[in-house]
């Protein structure tokens, strides 16, 4: 095992233990919330062996994966040796560090739970949170009748009321426009509560150093006069899409800006014969409404 903190490091190429985790285990991602994100005082500390990579911060005797939690919805370690790697890393720090691993689908608490054991140290498992995780369809008419009549229903009639209002429904993607970028951010801004607090200028050059990385983008959902009623800022792979962020014109909000756009989203994706939509974190009705199932994520704490 080694450590270092280098984000250019080959190991960065092995497969995630858990699949469908879209960007949270890329190197662009991690390094841009580290950047942005790190915690006072803490070290990098990207553990590695010939077969698994795990990235980490080490501050105040604890050690946890890199980024917060509210930022970064899924954590895997790369590589098929992870459990080895896992207890040749735990093995090597101060007694009495807290170790604390987030955010972890099943495929990738159990190796790391395997590591442990390989040390007979005792751990604490716990389902800590959930993501919403939409399995699509061959086709659109397949996914409006799984969903069930009601919200078929709803469906269909806010897409009309939002058309009959605004005009024709058009939904655009981009990667590159920063004119929509800024309305996205905007729009955050204007939003009522804590959303209205939450772009801050510091969490505005994170959203920006994403928008720049390969596959992250915006879909805005806009007016017939070309105004973004709605926006999703996401990232797509082979996969499926993963919604990170979204933000919605609170002036139209009687017309359900954001359930139009995610309607449309989903339909593209389905057209696109996308696997997954995947909400990510947290467990808001309406992604449960639009036929979303849980993937519950692990924690695991010790002390060593």
């Amino acid at each position: 095992m080694k450590t270092h903190t280098n984000w250019n490091s080959p190991g960065f190429l092995l497969p995630p233990l858990a699949p469908a985790i879209g960007p949270f285990g890329l190197p662009g991602f991690l390094s841009a919330v580290w950047s942005s994100h790190a915690p006072e005082s803490a070290d990098l500390c990207i553990a590695e062996s010939s077969d698994a990579l795990i990235a980490l911060a080490f501050r105040r005797e604890r050690l946890e994966f890199v980024g917060h939690r509210d930022l970064v919805d899924y954590r895997s370690p790369l590589g098929a040796g992870t459990p080895e790697l896992v207890r040749d890393l735990v093995d090597s720090v101060p007694t009495g560090t807290a170790i604390l691993f987030d955010s972890l689908p099943a495929e990738a608490a159990e190796p790391i739970g395997a590591g442990l054991s390989q040390l007979g140290l005792d751990f604490v498992s716990t389902m800590h949170a959930t993501a919403a995780v939409l399995l699509l369809p061959a086709s659109f008419d397949d996914y409006l009748m799984s969903i069930g009549k009601k919200e078929r229903h709803e469906l269909r009639r806010k897409r009309r009321r939002f058309e009959a209002s605004t005009g024709p429904l058009e939904l655009v993607r981009t990667s590159e426009s920063r004119g929509l970028f800024k309305q996205f951010i905007g729009l955050h801004r204007r939003s009522e509560g804590e959303k209205g607090r939450f772009m801050a200028p510091g969490m505005e050059l994170f959203f920006e150093a994403l928008f720049a990385l390969p596959g992250w983008g915006l879909d805005a959902l806009l007016t017939g006069t070309g105004e973004v009623a709605a926006a999703a800022f996401g990232y797509l792979d082979d996969s499926g899409y993963y919604l990170y962020n979204s933000a919605f014109d609170s002036q139209l909000r009687h017309l359900s800006p954001g359930q139009v756009m995610l309607g449309a989203m989903i339909e593209r994706a389905i057209e696109e014969q996308r696997m997954i939509f995947d909400f990510l974190k947290g467990d808001e009705a309406y992604k449960y409404r639009l036929g979303a199932v849980e993937r519950p994520l692990y924690e695991i704490a010790l002390v060593r």
